[in-house]
């Protein structure tokens, strides 16, 4: 058997020093996570962050640049998960456009906000993301490149 990690997107998203979190359903019961997913077939990733934001909290989301690529896994024997970590800019929010099912609401929370209840995060990857992009890490979108040849189907 093949061993493969599951690709994921992530969105950092900061407004007035607060972050957008997404609180959603989850095996463990209900957490605090970025709005995240995973990526579809014949998605790049780009795409995938943006559909992701747009699904869980009804913004448009623009990426601007990469925060951070992380392997994790939370136990052995579970999945492992490479998760791609953007930040950028949200616009046309639509307070009528259902959310995802997993999804309870979205909340605007400080970095000590978000410090403060780790057992309420959906992974270590939420605080870490966040103080990953309050140290100022950033990579440009351009390291990303898709090629799909989609006309031999």
């Amino acid at each position: 058997m093949v061993w493969k990690p599951h690709v994921t997107v992530a969105a950092v998203i900061e407004q007035n020093n607060r972050f957008l979190l997404v609180e959603e359903h989850t095996p463990d019961g209900l957490r605090l996570n970025q709005p995240a997913g995973h990526l579809e077939e014949n998605e790049d990733l780009i795409s995938a962050v943006k559909r992701e934001v747009s699904e869980e909290t009804a913004w448009q989301f623009e990426p601007e640049n990469i925060v951070s690529v992380q392997l994790w896994r939370k136990k052995p024997h579970h999945p492992s998960f490479l998760r791609f970590t953007f930040c950028g800019r949200i616009h046309s929010h639509d307070p009528l456009q259902p959310l995802d099912d997993e999804i309870i609401g979205t909340h605007w929370l400080s970095r000590e906000a978000i410090a403060a209840k780790p057992e309420l995060l959906r992974s270590p990857l939420v605080l870490i993301c966040v103080d990953n992009y309050l140290s100022g890490q950033r990579y440009p979108l351009s390291m990303l490149q898709a090629f799909f040849d989609l006309t031999n189907e």
